[in-house]
């Protein structure tokens, strides 16, 4: 099989790609955004669906309306996960309008974003489109799906890692495009050297296993990395797999040290400020 893997356009420390697997269309799309003068990334990823063409449409619907939240700068004026929030509220509405006056489709899609600014990563994510977080190639932690394959693992009925085979994976609770406003999931953590991310659409994670996500997120080389997890995905999937679509996002020692000193001439520059005004003097 054609493994066709395209990858997105790259953003220091993170590499990003796509393959259509035994599909007809691509439904999947992401895109990596950079702001060297911050050193601030944001990553999203999307899964479309919805019949007739309407998954291509909703999946670049998330796309576009990142970039321009991105170009208006909103980012730089609202806390991480009001940002993110914004962003999901904003492509649901997009979905929307592109969906009035089809017939027989509805632009609906999952999405899993990752804002990196800063000593801080903060995420969001409606759907099954998932990110994983590693320190070292250890498993610290990866977004619940909303799905009812989730909520048997959530009561006991299913394994976390069967959840890929089961019936029920695709019927999803949550996404953006339907009849009503999404509930947004948001997750936050301080950045520690040696993290990194995995964000991916199920057509990954259904055929690659945490322990293989995390061994690959963590080689030195990242695009090597991408293109195995890509291959290998697409190669057990079959002629009838689904779309794939996987970032990967590492803190390396430049972007550590960069959040670090930027923290500590804030530090610095508040006490002097608070010394200049007397707040804390005797």
């Amino acid at each position: 099989m054609d493994q066709g893997i395209e990858e997105a356009q790259a953003v220091p420390s993170v590499v990003a790609g796509r393959a259509r697997g035994g599909r007809a269309t691509q439904q999947d799309a992401c895109i990596c955004l950079h702001d060297p003068a911050t050193d601030t990334r944001l990553l999203v990823l999307a899964d479309g669906m919805g019949g007739d063409g309407a998954g291509e449409l909703a999946s670049a619907g998330v796309i576009e309306v990142t970039h321009r939240l991105w170009q208006q700068g909103l980012w730089r004026e609202q806390p991480g996960p009001l940002f993110l929030e914004s962003l999901c509220q904003s492509a649901h509405a997009e979905l929307r309008r592109r969906g009035e006056g089809l017939i027989g489709a509805e632009p609906h899609s999952t999405v899993v974003t990752l804002l990196i600014r800063g000593r801080r990563a903060c995420w969001a994510h409606v759907g099954d489109s998932r990110l994983y977080r590693f320190q070292r190639g250890r498993l610290l932690g990866r977004t619940q799906d909303h799905s009812v394959a989730q909520m048997k693992v959530a009561r006991g009925e299913l394994e976390a890692e069967a959840m890929g085979e089961d019936i029920d994976q695709h019927m999803l609770l949550r996404g953006l495009g339907g009849p009503h406003p999404p509930q947004v999931e948001h997750g936050l953590a301080v950045l520690r050297l040696g993290q990194s991310f995995a964000l991916c659409s199920d057509g990954v994670w259904e055929r690659l296993s945490t322990v293989e996500l995390a061994r690959l997120a963590r080689r030195r080389n990242q695009r090597e990395a991408l293109h195995e997890a890509l291959a290998r995905a697409v190669e057990r999937g079959g002629v009838d797999g689904d779309n794939v679509s996987l970032i990967f996002a590492r803190i390396g020692w430049m972007q550590w040290l960069r959040a670090r000193s930027r923290g500590l001439w804030k530090r610095l520059a508040r006490r002097r400020m608070a010394g200049d005004l007397g707040i804390g003097q005797v």
